[in-house]
């Protein structure tokens, strides 16, 4: 029988897009749940697999919570974000992260100085149509817009250096965003093999076209849902 040569692979997740599929896939969970199911989910991607493989590391992208106090357009009220369950959520999240063996948490920023609400889009529609009147709009019928800056940066680097110093053979990419379309082609260039896990959502054509397969385990990782924000 042919031995297989064993792969080392990187695991590279985006932070934002894992959150919101975590939570439709599995609901919500505490800090800590959310961290050791993370953890959980992308050693599926070493174990599970028939070649064998050896993690190098989990590289986590993400952008710390909003700080800022904003007033809502509609009641004038003043919102600090800074005190919001959310934000102690976010920040216990990434504490418990960090305590992981072979994990990297790389933070980009939030462009708070141009942070705004703007109308939900759904709200927007029904506002052009006719069937939503202003007068009826509610609090909730607005949600905060904040860029973030630096996530892909920080993955682009990160690719540049594993390609360049042949630290693995192998990428698995946790997203869902055709953004990243430069970073995997880069890898891909260099040689190591790219894997996309979407995480049991369609991803777009152009990102199926440019990585060496999709793989996914979001069937292994049934957990009964737990109170959490």
């Amino acid at each position: 029988m042919e031995n297989k040569l064993t792969r080392k692979t990187a695991i590279l997740v985006d932070g934002g897009y894992y959150r919101v599929r975590s939570r439709d896939l599995w609901g919500n969970k505490t800090p800590l749940e959310r961290a050791s199911e993370l953890y959980s989910y992308c050693l599926l991607h070493i174990t599970e697999p028939s070649e064998p493989r050896d993690l190098y590391r989990i590289f986590y992208y993400d952008c710390p919570p909003m700080t800022r106090t904003v007033k809502h357009p509609l009641t004038k009220n003043d919102i600090d974000y800074s005190s919001l369950p959310g934000t102690r959520w976010s920040n216990d999240f990434f504490k418990y992260l960090v305590e992981k063996r072979k994990v990297a948490l790389r933070r980009g920023e939030l462009a708070e100085s141009t942070a705004s609400f703007v109308l939900k889009e759904t709200v927007l529609n029904d506002l052009l149509s006719g069937t939503k009147q202003i007068a009826t709009l509610t609090e909730n019928d607005f949600r905060l817009d904040v860029k973030q800056k630096g996530v892909d940066m920080r993955i682009g680097l990160d690719v540049a250096s594993l390609a360049n110093d042949h630290l693995v053979d192998q990428i698995v990419l946790i997203a869902g965003d055709s953004d990243f379309l430069p970073v995997v082609k880069m890898a891909r260039k260099s040689g190591i093999d790219v894997l996309l896990d979407p995480m049991k959502q369609f991803p777009k054509r152009n990102m199926q076209e440019h990585v060496d397969g999709i793989e996914s385990f979001t069937d292994l990782m049934y957990q009964p849902i737990s109170s959490g924000p």
